[in-house]
């Protein structure tokens, strides 16, 4: 494999129209730290850390940062992006020993379509996308790819499924740590409509049985005034 490397310069000046200008000229600001060395401010080339990142092993890529002929092997560690323009804008980089064992984060792509979404109607489904492995920067892998064509319903793809020389790297993620998993599909439960009671009649408003009290008064009234008329007129006879 070539080797790739990144050109830099170290850098005096700090500040957002020193960065600005850095970036004008191709070159975004960065830092260079880890190992035993001190850490270093300086400029690197933008298109080769970017392509970087672009390639298949992304940010775990090993390569050599060159500062005035003097090579140190490194990685990125982390890096800071334009969110409209995409463009790079800052990024730091891991000194690396060949000799000692580091940990980094690999990616984990699965392939195949799953027999419990094709025959049983799963859902299938990714819980996280990466493992912690630890290992020689040498031996750092690209990436895992796991075939998951056998997953049937509720069966899932854990951590300690993943295939590797564990000679050469050691699992720092738990090993029962669910990476995907075939589930079955939910299905909200409607509520039923509460039925209406047989024979039950409907209340009636307060407003409506005040007014007919009323009107039932009245007419019991008018009623008594007539019978005592009536007795009346019978005594006189």
């Amino acid at each position: 494999m070539a080797q790739i490397i990144v050109q830099g310069a170290p850098r005096a000046e700090r500040g957002k129209n020193e960065a600005r200008r850095l970036r004008k000229t191709g070159n975004v600001p960065a830092v260079l730290y880890g190992g035993k060395g001190e850490a270093v401010t300086l400029a690197v080339n933008a298109k080769q850390v970017t392509a970087i990142l672009r390639s298949e092993a992304g940010h775990n890529t090993l390569f050599q940062v060159d500062l005035a002929g003097k090579q140190e092997p490194a990685i990125v560690k982390d890096w800071q992006v334009d969110p409209v323009s995409g463009c790079l804008l800052h990024v730091d980089l891991l000194r690396v020993a060949m000799d000692v064992r580091m940990r980094v984060k690999v990616p984990v792509h699965t392939f195949g379509d799953p027999a419990g979404v094709k025959v049983q109607g799963g859902i299938f489904e990714v819980v996280t996308r990466e493992v912690e492995v630890e290992c020689l920067p040498a031996d750092i892998p690209t990436e895992f790819k796991v075939d998951v064509s056998g997953l049937m319903l509720n069966q899932s793809l854990r951590a300690g499924d993943l295939r590797f020389d564990k000679n050469k790297l050691r699992l720092v993620t738990d090993p029962n740590n669910v990476l995907a998993h075939v589930v079955a599909l939910r299905v909200e439960e409607e509520k039923p409509v509460e039925a209406a009671v047989p024979g039950a009649v409907p209340a009636e408003p307060e407003v409506i049985k005040k007014g007919k009290k009323e009107v039932e008064g009245e007419e019991g009234a008018e009623a008594g005034e007539k019978a005592e008329k009536a007795e009346k007129q019978e005594k006189k006879k």
